[in-house]
């Protein structure tokens, strides 16, 4: 990671740290830097989700691009993937997306996808960030009528509709689907889907106010959806995240569903078809042990990556596997778009509950999952990578790590988006990982707070 770049873009506090002059030198660097062999005007598209700094930020990074002589085209509020779809669609440049994904709504980040949709590599955003910070290339400014324009797209939202409707080839009749659309982008995109397809959504949290995006809801707080499920006696409960790149599942008695049971569940279903490159799923470090032990047994190979869904996709192209993903519902079907689309997973995951005749209960049986604690320690946002090279620290995770060997796993790791070192243990009772988890997470936060 970079030093304005994150695993998913440059993200901090709105106005604070995430600055309008920050967000117009990112528009100018990022146009120069991706449309220099540009032979016309450059098409630049930006989306956004609910968050009320969208605007401003928008209106920043608009200014940046035209002072380089972009063509700027603005999608409104729409998810993540659907920025990502639409460059390519578009025949633009360059995507950029405003949202903070799944944190609170003082944050905004920014995330930028080049030609192809696909997010950009470290190379190109660490010669970015040295042009912002370093001066290390000038820019030429453009003037006259090369200076650039800022048009608004009225289709946007429904182009995406129309791509997502194509991903699956059954019909959704006599389901019943409870939606929590986070108060974010998939309040424009996900009951409509769902609707088109012949099934029945129960929507809820999809008032966004610019100031409730993911406020307990989402992706990330499951509780209303879970009691929402079992209170309106549905087949099957979705939650996405802010930005609509995130998807978790509920089944009809109200039990969370996360991104690792998602994805085993699609992997077989791919795999029984022929359709699992290479039988192999693309993981985390992060994901469950449970998973990994089923996955062997029915004959599907997992390949662990860096936790980010970047690094699973790296992984993916590099390999040449179409699925992929994170236990936090990330999840990349690469057949159908190049980042993770929480709608897309959403349908897939639809079409298998429709065509199996199985409750969502019954699918999610395919493995159980071992006790897991995950605790974040809250430290100082410079010091959080510092967390391997303190001799004590280091000290106790060998010694938790000789304790659970054989039984169980310790994984410590910097955020790449929050001011927290997250401490995961896995092993088979949960009462003592979660006491030796949180004896960790403390010392952590008396090294590094």
């Amino acid at each position: 990671m970079g030093r304005l770049f994150g695993t998913d873009g440059a993200r901090g506090v709105a106005n604070q740290e995430l600055t309008c002059e920050l967000a117009f030198k990112i528009g100018q660097a990022a146009a120069y830097v991706l449309t220099e062999e540009c032979h016309r005007k450059p098409k630049i598209l930006i989306g956004k989700d609910t968050r009320i700094s969208c605007d401003m930020l928008e209106s920043a990074l608009a200014a940046g691009l035209c002072s380089v002589g972009a063509k700027v085209v603005t999608l409104g509020i729409i998810p993540t993937p659907a920025v990502a779809y639409l460059t390519r669609k578009y025949d633009a440049e360059a995507g950029i997306m405003i949202s903070a994904s799944h944190n609170s709504a003082e944050y905004n980040g920014i995330k930028i996808f080049n030609a192809n949709g696909y997010k950009l590599s470290d190379a190109i955003e660490e010669r970015i960030e040295a042009i912002i910070l370093d001066n290390s290339e000038e820019i030429d400014l453009p003037t006259g009528d090369d200076v650039g324009t800022v048009q608004h797209s009225e289709t946007a939202v429904s182009d995406y509709i129309e791509f997502v409707k194509g991903v699956v080839d059954c019909e959704l009749q006599g389901m019943r689907v409870a939606v929590d659309c986070a108060n974010g982008a998939s309040c424009k995109t996900a009951a409509k889907v769902i609707a088109a397809l012949g099934g029945e959504p129960f929507v809820i949290h999809n008032h966004p106010n610019g100031t409730n995006i993911n406020l307990n809801c989402g992706s990330t707080h499951m509780s209303d959806i879970c009691n929402y499920v079992k209170s309106v006696g549905v087949d099957i409960g979705l939650a996405f995240d802010g930005d609509a790149d995130r998807l978790m599942v509920v089944d009809e008695m109200g039990n969370v569903i996360d991104g690792d049971k998602i994805m085993l569940i699609c992997a077989n279903y791919l795999k029984d078809l022929g359709m699992l490159r290479k039988n192999t799923l693309v993981i985390t470090v992060m994901s469950n042990l449970g998973l990994i032990l089923k996955a062997k047994e029915l004959g599907i190979n997992t390949v662990q990556t860096a936790v980010g869904d970047r690094y699973v996709l790296e992984e993916m192209l590099k390999s040449g596997y179409n699925l992929g993903g994170e236990a936090s519902g990330h999840i990349i079907f690469l057949n159908h778009n190049t980042t993770g689309d929480g709608l897309v997973s959403a349908l897939n995951v639809l079409k298998i509950l429709k065509l199996s005749g199985k409750k969502m209960s019954e699918l999610a049986s395919i493995y159980e999952t071992m006790p897991q604690c995950i605790i974040n320690a809250k430290v100082s946002n410079s010091k959080k990578k510092n967390f391997d090279k303190d001799s004590v620290i280091i000290d106790e995770i060998k010694h938790l790590e000789e304790e659970f060997d054989g039984k169980g796993r310790v994984l410590v790791r910097a955020s790449g988006t929050e001011p927290c070192v997250r401490v995961m243990i896995e092993g088979e009772n949960l009462d003592i990982i979660t006491q030796k988890a949180q004896y960790l997470a403390s010392i952590i936060e008396a090294r590094l707070g």
